[in-house]
């Protein structure tokens, strides 16, 4: 079958622009958040998502759902073209594209209880019967490992990791296909995040969701994605399979972001070759006139400073470097 095919989120050349009137020295100009991005994600995958905060990565997740109307390229779901789809014909869409918010928080609204909360997205979409969204609201707390005596608390009677599963709860109740999962263990306790990661997981599994995966830990990455992309100054810069990006890594940015990574062994982090970047991180607002990391690449050519490589295969993979081999 081909692979476009089995997508159920694909985006081709995807902009999307700020402009900022100006920033602390005064200086304004259009900020390039998302820069020509093309990824495509499969049915019932987990695409992982990295690269340094700034770099894009919320940006792109956001544009993706429409929840910023992009600025140049296409979004599609599945093969249906709604790039361009106004508000109203967005609704019925919203309805199979969700996202889990990165702060527990901030995203639950604390006037509401936890049933009020997961029920108001099947009340705006009148999905079910008023007296049947009770019984899908517990059985959506119990699903999210809750109780269903939960459905009377507010979000401020409950822990970090017990308000995410309820806002993984709240984004399944519309039962959707693709769930963009914008950090969502970031905010969390270390003890916690194996048990969110584990809850999405297993989610996963039952109802065939499609993951986009946002987060700045590249060992969780790996372990729930079954492709990483990685993503500097609004652009990706190398896709492939997650064991190959993580071990074999082809781009020198994903080469310096992988030597950061800690081995468990402590011998094997003593004797780690870590890449210390040089160089000036380009301004959001002027970035370079080629490659976007050429003012840190330590293997840099006039090439580089010139011309803007495209994303390109190579071995099994994809990367956007002009000498990567």
């Amino acid at each position: 079958m081909n692979a476009l095919a089995e997508s159920i989120v694909r985006a081709e050349n995807l902009q999307k622009r700020f402009k900022v009137k100006g920033d602390a020295l005064g200086k304004s100009g259009t900020v390039h958040a998302v820069n020509g991005v093309t990824l495509n994600i499969e049915k019932g995958e987990t695409f992982g998502l990295v690269g340094e905060s700034g770099c894009g990565k919320s940006t792109l997740g956001r544009t993706l759902l429409k929840v910023y109307e992009p600025d140049g390229g296409s979004i599609y779901l599945e093969n249906t073209d709604i790039t361009r789809y106004s508000r109203n014909q967005m609704r019925p869409i919203r309805r199979r594209m969700q996202m889990i918010f990165q702060d527990p928080y901030a995203s639950l609204n604390p006037r509401f209880t936890v049933g009020e909360l997961i029920a108001e997205p099947m009340k705006i979409y009148d999905i079910c019967p008023p007296k049947e969204r009770a019984e899908r609201v517990q059985a959506l707390l119990e699903t999210v490992g809750l109780k269903p005596d939960h459905i009377r608390r507010y979000p401020h009677e409950f822990s970090g990791g017990q308000r995410q599963r309820i806002g993984i709860a709240r984004a399944l109740a519309l039962d959707p296909d693709f769930i963009v999962c914008d950090e969502p263990i970031s905010a969390l306790d270390v003890s916690i995040q194996a048990q969110i990661v584990n809850l999405l997981e297993h989610v996963q599994r039952e109802r065939g969701l499609s993951y986009l995966f946002i987060a700045h830990d590249l060992t969780m990455v790996r372990h729930i994605s079954r492709r990483i992309g990685v993503m500097y100054m609004g652009s990706l810069v190398e896709v492939g399979d997650a064991d190959d990006v993580c071990d074999r890594p082809l781009h020198p940015y994903t080469q310096a972001l992988m030597s950061a990574v800690p081995p468990p062994d402590p011998e094997a982090a003593r004797r780690k070759k870590h890449i210390v970047l040089e160089g000036e991180v380009p301004s959001p607002l002027h970035l370079p006139e080629g490659c976007p990391f050429c003012t840190r690449c330590p293997y840099v050519t006039w090439q580089c400073k010139q011309e803007k490589p495209p994303l390109r295969a190579l071995d099994g993979r994809e990367v956007a470097c002009h000498h990567a081999s």
